[in-house]
């Protein structure tokens, strides 16, 4: 059977819809903008805050997303986003004074060594992977990555307004938990509507705010929202213009060892979310995706490397999407191939483009804090959910100089033109003395090692 024939079905309330399924086209359609909004908050806001474009990234979400289902034979339903695994690094980079050249070429490796992990996994089986990473260490990498980019919202959007930052971050945290099913799935997408709001609303009230904006270096009093680029961009068009560095929008990498080693930490925690992705849909559909999963880890990797050769952002399966399969219980991948020629159009929109570049940075302040804070405790819900005993001085010590090193910026000079520092260095360190001391237990009472068997 061609992967372009779907099976139509009419099912009763709260029967599954499975992926080799669909509903008829209208009903499709509209699920497939549900995943649309599903995606979107968290699709574009990383772009923003990596200082990409992000409606160069909402086109190559829906391009990856069609790649990702033809890569998987239609068997893994899936939406590509925006990945957050990449964002500490970035900053790094921009920190040491790269340009999104750089930042592209330093992803574009680590998607291609993604896809090569994918298809290792591919042929020797997903152990491959608990064994080189266990939880206990993809647990740490995510949690360092997270929590490494607490100063980036210090010092670079909180600042720009704080009280709307506040109020903007409060309503993302009550509407996650609140607000009920599917719109607690889109709450970045609300958040931002919000601070958008809040926003204009204080323009009228309260007039210019004076802080330092986004690409300046000084405090200058301007508006929090400006809808001049918005009015003078086109309905349609490719993706074009200048990035904040005056790199142009769509732009060729640059390639830098230390810039490398710096995003390549995010490829574990993209194989973390990859295959939870692929064990959450296996136990919603009830199918055994097992042998898919090297499928899966390679077409994301080399969906980013495609999105990164051209100057767009990096991507990841999406839980949003899973939460909104999960609501409605329709795992039709023709809902995803509909989600993503939605996005390629989005993208072809440069008005589209200007009005989620006027995103205010009090607005991006409110929800990186909370978004940053999640990505972090990700790593902390792995260490949960795989019941990581930390009574055991393997888990605790292995693990304890890698998170100090990582979330505190450590560095440690090699040559004079080369160190190490950062994620790049904490995440040696968790891999490397986890390994040396695993298999080894110390018995707390005689001091004893003994070998684990």
């Amino acid at each position: 059977m061609s992967m372009f024939k779907w099976e139509v079905v009419n099912p009763a309330p709260g029967e599954p819809v499975a992926p080799n399924q669909r509903l008829p086209w209208g009903r499709t359609v509209g699920l497939g903008a549900q995943h649309v909004v599903a995606m979107f908050g968290a699709t574009f806001v990383f772009p923003l805050v990596m200082g990409l474009d992000p409606n160069l990234a909402i086109m190559f979400s829906g391009l990856c997303t069609i790649g990702f289902l033809l890569i998987c034979n239609n068997k893994v339903p899936s939406y590509l986003g925006t990945s957050a695994s990449f964002v500490a690094g970035v900053a790094a980079i921009r920190t040491q004074g790269g340009d999104s050249a750089d930042v592209t070429g330093a992803i574009l490796v680590a998607g291609l060594v993604l896809a090569a992990i994918g298809v290792a996994v591919h042929f020797a089986g997903a152990g491959l992977i608990h064994k080189i990473l266990p939880p206990a260490v993809t647990g740490a990498v995510v949690m360092l990555i997270g929590f490494n980019l607490a100063p980036v919202v210090a010092g670079v959007y909180w600042p720009q307004d704080q009280w709307i930052a506040l109020a903007t971050a409060a309503f993302m945290v009550c509407a996650s938990v609140l607000l009920p099913g599917f719109w607690s799935r889109i709450a970045v997408f609300l958040a931002l509507v919000f601070g958008f709001v809040a926003s204009v609303v204080a323009d009228k009230v309260f007039g210019q705010i004076t802080s330092v904006p986004g690409g300046a270096t000084e405090a200058v009093a301007h508006d929090r929202v400006s809808w001049d680029a918005v009015k003078a961009a086109d309905w349609i068009g490719f993706p074009s213009g200048q990035l904040a560095d005056g790199v142009s929008v769509v732009h060729g990498p640059s390639f830098s060892l230390t810039f490398i080693l710096l995003v390549l930490p995010g490829v574990i925690a993209l194989i973390a979310e990859n295959t939870g992705h692929v064990k959450a849909v296996a136990e919603m559909t009830g199918e055994n995706l097992d042998p898919y999963m090297g499928r899966a880890i390679g077409a994301d990797g080399a969906a980013t490397a495609l999105a990164s050769l051209f100057g767009g952002s990096p991507t990841t399966t999406y839980a949003e999407n899973i939460g909104v399969m999960g609501a409605t219980k329709v795992y039709s991948t023709a809902a995803y191939y509909v989600a993503g020629a939605v996005a390629i159009l989005l993208g072809l929109s440069p008005k589209f483009g200007a009005i989620v570049n006027a995103t205010p940075g009090g607005v991006l302040g409110g929800i990186t804090v909370v978004l940053y804070g999640m990505i972090g405790l990700v790593g902390a819900k792995i260490w949960v959910e795989n019941k990581v005993d930390f009574g055991n001085p393997v888990n605790m010590v292995g693990l304890a100089a890698g998170l100090i090193a990582g979330i505190g910026g450590v560095t440690l000079k090699i040559t004079d033109d080369f160190e190490l520092g950062g994620i790049a260095l904490g995440t040696i360190l968790v891999i490397v003395f986890f390994h040396a001391v695993k298999g080894r237990t110390a018995d707390a009472t005689s001091g004893e090692v003994t070998k684990r068997l």
